[in-house]
């Protein structure tokens, strides 16, 4: 009785239709849920990708931290012993990244989104021209390998297409709801991506397709991956993976190289 009452209250709240045998949804790729709404769902996952994330990050690296929930949750995650430069367009990460004393804060102009705290727009944009950082950790609304990677909003993704012209490499955080997902806007190809950190399982479509493409995958309770042919080491939790396109490899103790 619960996923029916679960599905009766998507539907008088409008975000979903019953049909038989389930629901589908009435939202179109357009719709942003709210920003703390987007935060609680799959906070664990999010925060699992996000430490990961962190756990890249090189000592005196300038890096590029996307708005998004799970870039939020990356910043939380930073060592405040790690010295960074980071560019943000969101203000909740320059907040987050306050309380880090060795990470210095670049904060990009722009017009306030409201609601989000994030900022876009021409200034927001052109703060990335003339800039050239080490890596950008994306947030995305969609993984699909036909539309790429894409966002629900247009100003948000401008800002973010300008970002993928300031990085030599591009790191994707997406939890598996993201994966096969088209919003409204489409960002860029996936051939632009380095690494994608994801809980998604190894065993979409998504992810046999990207073997054409060079990329390799694994999943694995504790795995030492070498990332983008660099001594960077880093441990994998329980069903979170790394998927990148430079013939990184990845092992496990006791396993076979990947």
């Amino acid at each position: 009785m619960t996923i029916r009452r679960d599905l009766e209250l998507l539907e008088v709240e409008g975000l979903a239709r019953r049909i038989r045998g389930g629901a589908i949804s009435t939202q179109g790729r357009s719709y942003e849920p709210p920003i703390l709404q987007r935060g609680a769902f799959r906070s664990d996952a999010k925060k699992r990708i996000g430490a990961i994330a962190a756990g890249l990050l090189h000592p005196d690296e300038t890096v590029i931290l996307d708005v998004g929930t799970t870039t939020l949750e990356m910043a939380k995650a930073i060592s405040p012993d790690l010295s960074l430069s980071v560019i943000t367009s969101s203000l909740l990460i320059a907040s987050e990244l306050d309380r880090k004393p060795k990470v210095r804060t670049i904060v990009t102009g722009g017009v306030l989104r409201s609601g989000e705290m994030s900022l876009v727009g021409s200034r927001a944009e052109a703060s990335y021209r003339d800039l050239n950082c080490d890596t950008l950790f994306l947030g995305v609304a969609g993984v699909d390998i036909d539309k790429g990677l894409s966002e629900y909003n247009m100003d948000d993704a401008m800002v973010k297409q300008s970002a993928l012209s300031a990085a030599r490499r591009v790191v994707v955080l997406a939890d598996a709801s993201k994966i096969g997902h088209v919003a409204f806007v489409s960002v860029a190809a996936l051939n632009v991506v380095d690494l994608l950190v994801t809980d998604a399982s190894p065993d979409g479509t998504l992810f046999a397709t990207s073997k054409t493409m060079g990329w390799r995958s694994c999943t694995s309770s504790r795995i030492r991956k070498r990332v983008l042919r660099e001594s960077i080491q880093y441990n994998l939790p329980d069903r979170v993976q790394a998927t990148d396109r430079d013939g990184a490899r990845a092992t496990a103790p006791g396993d076979p190289a990947v």
